[in-house]
């Protein structure tokens, strides 16, 4: 949104201190400054415009007129008339939202400011003040009621709030359907397959007097970004630990909130290094990433959840030689402060409906744990704790693996990704020696371990992905809709991982992972798997 203009007029020269304590108040103020921007005639550069002229095209140009009365009229023109009863005539006529306020005086007014006053007392509300500190108190109080007014200024969370020109043909209702799909797995959601999308919006309180929010939107919309500029996610990757050019990957992620974590995930997981461990059955070796995969999520998730989207800026996601850093608009909200992130402490959504969502398709649990779950993943996978700050806004770091001695001790294979071709030669060494000293004691439990475990472990949801490469080879996109996924969440990322480290279903294209022609083939492991779970009972 572009800033709103206000005009500040007064008898040149009468209300030099007032008015420029008033520029400075609305620059200042955390929340005024965010909507507004002053004009005033001081700040003008020299022009060859006359100064009349000039005035009147800025009330022409300005959202809300400030009048300053005070005792003098000021120099008048050929007609007799000052320029300041010109702006507000201007002022009057464009429509402008007027203030006036007044100034007490103990002596006279001049004569045809007395008749201004009067023609602003008839139809304004005026406000008198005494002190510089009363006008600033009224003009906030002013400024305040407008917005609200407005409403661009409301009490409620932002996600709550109506999204601006926004209607029901903005939304994707497959979308929706694929959100109670996944819903009602996952989390006992009550409403049921088919339900309108009305009753959705409503059940999930994603209306307004009958408006979409700001949160339907940001769920459901086939264009977000459209209606929500800054909604989108920024993504760079560096060679080195600092920002600087040239940026070796950079992309701007645009979609739902769902689509954003997914892609910002995406990412992040296909520039650090992956470790690749022993294969057994499967053509395709278990793998994991030095940064686990759930610590990058949720940090994501976080900042798209709970980041402060009445702020211009952007979520940004930035991979760094040592460090993953995310940084999103805002503050923590009281009571959370920076050390009880760091300890059990309760959930308090920015954005609560958008949290809802979350929630119900499993990216964020309720509780207030996640970051406690950050820290505690880091730490069993050898990494520092996660950093936590405010700075210009919140930021989370998370810290690589670095080292040649710290991989090495703890791969369990080949780096790739991160790696340097130098690095990769080393470590590809030394992890030979080490799988050659225990492969024999690995191969025979992992045999046996394998297959005896794997149906104990399979839910229905993993059985549906299996089932979906019954018939032939199939992409994520199939396994997400016969699982019930919207997108590819982080259960389905969790849940597909796991299916591949155990040898049940196996990639056609192995060294490419991310590749857009990427499927997914069901192995003999798989099929003996659907043919019966853990107690003999067939899965149908």
């Amino acid at each position: 949104m572009l800033p709103l203009r206000i005009f500040i007029s007064s008898v040149q020269g009468e209300f030099a201190t007032e008015r420029a304590a008033l520029r400075d108040y609305v620059h200042d103020d955390p929340l005024i400054r965010r909507f507004f921007e002053v004009f005033l005639f001081e700040d003008v550069p020299a022009s060859d415009q006359r100064p009349e002229q000039l005035y009147l095209d800025e009330v022409e140009r300005c959202d809300v007129y400030v009048g300053l009365l005070g005792t003098d009229y000021g120099n008048e023109d050929d007609a007799g008339v000052s320029p300041t009863e010109r702006e507000f005539e201007c002022a009057t006529v464009v429509g402008a939202h007027r203030l006036i306020f007044l100034k007490s005086v103990s002596g006279e007014r001049h004569p045809k400011m007395q008749a201004l006053v009067r023609r602003a007392e008839a139809g304004l509300v005026r406000k008198r003040f005494v002190t510089q500190a009363e006008l600033v108190a009224g003009l906030y109080a002013a400024l305040v009621e407008f917005l609200e007014n407005k409403e661009l200024l409301r009490w409620g969370p932002f996600d709550a709030s109506p999204c601006a020109n926004a209607t029901i043909d903005d939304l994707d209702f497959e979308r929706m359907a694929q959100f109670v799909r996944t819903a009602r797995s996952v989390r006992q959601f009550p409403l049921p397959e088919g339900t309108p999308a009305s009753q959705l919006l409503a059940h999930m309180n994603l209306l307004d007097n009958g408006q979409l929010t700001n949160a339907a939107v940001l769920l459901f919309g086939k264009s977000p970004q459209r209606l929500l500029i800054s909604s989108e996610v920024r993504c760079a990757h560096f060679h080195g630990t600092e920002v600087a050019k040239p940026i070796p990957s950079y992309q701007v992620y645009k979609g739902t909130a769902f689509e954003l974590v997914d892609q910002a995930v995406d990412f992040v997981l296909g520039k650090i290094n992956r470790r690749i461990g022993v294969r057994t059955e499967s053509a395709r070796a278990p793998r994991s990433y030095e940064i686990p995969v759930e610590v990058v999520t949720e940090a994501i998730v976080n900042a798209v959840a709970h980041r402060d989207y009445t702020d211009n800026g952007s979520v940004q996601v930035m991979l760094f030689a040592d460090r993953l850093e995310v940084r999103n608009p805002g503050r923590l909200p009281p009571p959370l402060t920076l050390e009880k992130l760091r300890e059990a402490h309760r959930s308090v959504p920015g954005n609560p409906l958008l949290g809802e969502a979350l929630y119900l398709t499993e990216y964020i649990e309720r509780m207030g744990t996640g970051t406690l779950d950050m820290i505690r993943r880091c730490v069993e996978a050898g990494l520092p704790e996660p950093e936590f700050a405010v700075t210009d806004g919140f930021v989370t770091t998370i810290w690589r693996a670095t080292g040649l001695d710290h991989e090495m001790a703890r791969i369990d294979g080949p780096a790739v990704g991160g790696a340097t071709p130098t690095e990769l030669a080393t470590l590809q060494e030394g992890i030979q020696q080490s799988q050659a000293a225990r492969h024999q004691g690995v191969q025979a439990g992992v045999q046996a371990g394998v297959q005896a475990g794997v149906q104990d472990s399979l839910d229905a949801r993993e059985a549906a992905m299996l089932r979906a490469c019954a018939a032939g080879d199939a992409p994520s996109k199939a396994l997400q809709a016969a699982a019930g996924y919207v997108g590819r969440t982080r259960s389905f990322e969790q849940r597909l991982g796991a299916l591949l480290a155990k040898g049940l279903l196996a990639m056609t294209i192995p060294d490419r992972p991310r590749s857009p022609a990427q499927r997914y083939r069901l192995t003999d492991s798989g099929r003996n798997a659907l043919d019966s779970d853990s107690g003999g009972r067939k899965m149908n």
